[in-house]
């Protein structure tokens, strides 16, 4: 199995945008909500785009970059839903569920922030190792 299929954030962060896609065409179908849905399908989703960039990132920095705008983007929805639910355009069945999900990939995003942030982003990845070779590379060919 590779490591993206282990990837727990990147799983439920994809699922999580499937469960938003659905939340929209029931909005915009049977609540004839089009001025909300339309927001929290941007942000809900783009909360596992940014997680997969993350994880395809070229640098430690990009990394945390991508997963930070993951995590805001995973409190804009927490927002939405809690908007929706309030005035009444989602049950508190469906409100309890998804948020239920969107809470659990906020506790995700930020355990693995601070992870990140405890372990120093002086530990590097390969894509950090290969742009420091090609700085030196650049550098030893300005000098000839």
């Amino acid at each position: 199995m590779s490591g993206r299929q282990d990837n727990i954030i990147l799983n439920k962060s994809f699922k999580f945008a499937v469960r938003i896609v659905k939340l929209y065409r029931f909005l915009t179908a049977e609540q004839k909500e089009y001025v909300l849905s339309k927001q929290i399908l941007r942000s809900g989703t783009s909360i596992g785009a940014n997680v997969n960039e993350a994880v395809e990132g070229f640098s430690n920095k990009d990394f945390q970059f991508k997963l930070n705008i993951a995590l805001k983007e995973a409190r804009e929805t927490e927002y939405w839903l809690k908007l929706l639910h309030e005035t009444e355009y989602i049950s508190d069945h469906q409100y309890s569920h998804i948020n239920n999900d969107c809470t659990e990939i906020l506790k995700l995003l930020v355990s693995i922030l601070k992870t990140f942030d405890q372990k120093g982003s002086d530990q590097k990845t390969d894509n950090d190792r290969a742009n420091d070779n090609d700085r030196e590379n650049d550098g030893d060919r300005k000098v000839s």
